[in-house]
């Protein structure tokens, strides 16, 4: 996963919490876009790994008439 994000011009997109949860671990994500909806399902798995804190910084944000809330973050501190 290093390699490619190295070696890639484009944005890479990194989907399912698994995979994702090893993506923050090493450090490799950027940024983190989320979409809020205004429901609450509990179970599954964990939207975010348990064992590491990322200090994040709000760059955008967008309401919908629906109620889902859009929100995108920078690392903090993290080369873009």
């Amino acid at each position: 996963m290093r390699q490619l994000k190295a070696e890639s011009d484009l944005d890479l997109a990194v989907n399912g919490p698994h995979l994702a949860a090893q993506a923050i671990r090493a450090g490799l994500v950027d940024e983190y876009q989320l979409f809020v909806g205004p429901a609450i399902v509990g179970g599954g798995n964990p939207f975010f790994p348990d064992d590491v804190r990322v200090d994040l910084e709000l760059l955008d944000e967008r309401r919908f008439g629906n109620g889902v809330v859009y929100l995108r973050y920078g690392v903090k501190d993290h080369p873009r």
